[in-house]
């Protein structure tokens, strides 16, 4: 999976990943430096939990280029700030996982 994949849709305010002609999709909502992640939907045909965790680190990625703090609110991308403790450190002040 390259980073130049992943495409920052900020009309549709999400984060996408074409997967074989379907897209993989984070969405967020942006608001005073911090960017909640809200949904985490990824194609039927992908069954693979590596393909998840490697769009997440994509992401993840993206969001500390740009010097912003993250509030998960989907289950499943809290569970993986969870799993992933370098990543604990974009949570803004305040914020438990």
């Amino acid at each position: 999976m390259d980073a130049a994949e992943l495409i920052d849709n900020t009309f549709l305010r999400q984060f996408q990943l074409d997967v074989e002609g379907d897209l993989a999709t984070i969405e967020y909502s942006l608001q005073d430096r911090k960017i909640f992640l809200t949904k985490l939907t990824v194609p039927e045909s992908v069954t693979d939990d590596v393909f998840v965790e490697d769009f997440l680190k994509l992401v993840m990625e993206n969001i500390q280029d740009r010097n912003i703090s993250v509030v998960p609110t989907s289950p499943p991308i809290a569970k993986f700030i969870r799993r992933n403790r370098r990543y604990k450190s974009m949570l803004p002040v305040g914020v438990r996982i």
